[in-house]
C-alpha cells in the first residue's frame, strides 16, 4: 500500500510536529555496565508483553501496511529524534546485500515510512548511501525502486564504493593479527545521523542480522569488479570478507569490535517479511508484519531476536556487545517496550542448516 493511499496519508498527517516550539528531550543512551550473559535472557515466568521499566525504550509496530509501520514506529521517539539529529545529515543504510533479490533487501516501501517520518520533523537533508557485497549499489537503487525518493524527498542516492573512506582494522581466526579495511567515512562522519534499515532476517554465518551487523558490514568498501570473495576480473578488491574474519570466532569478534564506531544511531528493524533457513540472500520468507525501532540499537537487535523466537546467548556478537557494557542495553528486564505486547507477536524462525558451526563460537577456536 502506498503513502499516497488517503487512509495512510490521514496516519502520516495526525503525526505532523504540533508547533514549533515543542521541548526536544535530548535521547541519552543507557549503560548496561557489569551486565552478564545470564542476564540477557528473562528468568522463568517473566512475561515478556512488559518486559521492562528501564531507560531503553523499544518501539514495536504490528499491522499490514508496511510504510505505515515504519512512520508509527518511530513516532514515540519524534522529540529525542529531532534532538538527535539536529543539522546533522541524515544516512539512511538500507540492507542491500545483493542487488537484484528483492527478499533480501530493505523494502522501498519501509524506505519511504522512514522518510515521511522524516519530513515530518522537518529533516530533509537525507541521502540513502550503501555497498552491496557485489554489484554496483546505484543499480540495486533502481532495480528495488529506491528512484522515486530523489523527486519525492530531496534525498541523494549515494554508492559508498565511490565515496571517502577511513583504514579501519579487523582480525582473521587462523593468527588473529590485524587486517586493514577500508571503511566508509559516511558511516563515521561526526555530522552525520546514522539510520540503518534492516530487516530480520536469519545469516548463515552469525545466525541473524539486524541492525548493527548492516551496518558494520556495509561499511568496508569494493573496488569496481570485484567480487562476493574479493575477487573481481578486473582485480577488484572487496574489503568485505575481511571483515568476516575467517570464521564463527573472527566474523564475531570483528562485528563487537567495530561496533563502538560503526554503529546505527537509529535503529529501523522492518520485519514485515521476513527471512528464514539461509540467509541473509537465500532464506525464505517469513509473514510476520512487525516494525522495531530504537535510539539504542543493542535494545533494538535484542528485542528483534526475541521476535524470531532466537536465543540471543548463541548470538556470538551481540552476546560480546551485552557483555562489554557500555554499547547499549541487552537486558530485556531492562528494555521498555512501547507498543503491543511482544510475547504476542513472536514468530519462531527457522534456522539456517549451519547453525552447529554459528554457534561454535561458544567454544574456543581449534589450534591450528
Amino acid at each position: 500500500m502506498k503513502i499516497s493511499d488517503s487512509a495512510s496519508r490521514r496516519d502520516f498527517l495526525k503525526s505532523s510536529l504540533i508547533g514549533s516550539a515543542a521541548a526536544l528531550v535530548a535521547w541519552r543512551l543507557p549503560s548496561a555496565r557489569g551486565a552478564e550473559v545470564a542476564a540477557t535472557n528473562p528468568p522463568a515466568g517473566l512475561d515478556t508483553a512488559a518486559v521492562g521499566k528501564g531507560t531503553s525504550r523499544v518501539a514495536l509496530t504490528a499491522g499490514s501496511d508496511r510504510a505505515n509501520l515504519a512512520f508509527k514506529v518511530l513516532e514515540p521517539f519524534k522529540q529525542e529524534i529531532a534532538a538527535a539529529i539536529g543539522d546533522k545529515r541524515v544516512i539512511l543504510k538500507p540492507n542491500n546485500v545483493i542487488i537484484n533479490r528483492p527478499l533480501c533487501a530493505s523494502h522501498a516501501d519501509n524506505l519511504e515510512g522512514i522518510l515521511e517520518f522524516l519530513k515530518s520533523i522537518g529533516k530533509t537533508n537525507v541521502v540513502i548511501a550503501e555497498s552491496p557485497a557485489m554489484g554496483s549499489a546505484l543499480e540495486g537503487f533502481s532495480n528495488y525502486g529506491y528512484n522515486k525518493f530523489v523527486g519525492q524527498y530531496g534525498v541523494k542516492l549515494i554508492d559508498i564504493d565511490q565515496d571517502g573512506f577511513e583504514v579501519m582494522h579487523c582480525v582473521d581466526q587462523t593468527d588473529f593479527r590485524p587486517r586493514a579495511i577500508r571503511a566508509s567515512k559516511l558511516m563515521m562522519g561526526p555530522d552525520n545521523f546514522v539510520i540503518s534499515a534492516a530487516k530480520l532476517k536469519t545469516h548463515d554465518l552469525v545466525g541473524v542480522t539486524l541492525s548493527l551487523k548492516n551496518v558494520v558490514v556495509g561499511a568496508p568498501i569494493k573496488d569496481p569488479g570485484a567480487g562476493l570473495r574479493g575477487g573481481g576480473p578486473r582485480g577488484g578488491r572487496s574489503d568485505k570478507p575481511i571483515t568476516h574474519g575467517g570464521g564463527p570466532h573472527g566474523i564475531n569478534y570483528n562485528l563487537f569490535a567495530l561496533a563502538p564506531r560503526l554503529h546505527p544511531h537509529l535503529a529501523v528493524i522492518d520485519g514485515y517479511e521476513g527471512m528464514e533457513g539461509t540467509g541473509p540472500v537465500n532464506g525464505t520468507p517469513v509473514d510476520h508484519k512487525v516494525c522495531v525501532a530504537s535510539l539504542d540499537w543493542l535494545a533494538a537487535d535484542r528485542v528483534a531476536v526475541e521476535l524470531m523466537g532466537v536465543d540471543v546467548g548463541k548470538i556470538g556478537y551481540l552476546t560480546y556487545c551485552i557483555q562489554a557494557g557500555d554499547l547499549g542495553e541487552g537486558d530485556l528486564r531492562k528494555i521498555e517496550i512501547v507498543g503491543p505486547a511482544l510475547k504476542d507477536h513472536i514468530r519462531t524462525y527457522q534456522l539456517p542448516k549451519t547453525w552447529e558451526k554459528i554457534t561454535s563460537w561458544q567454544q574456543p577456536p581449534a589450534r591450528t
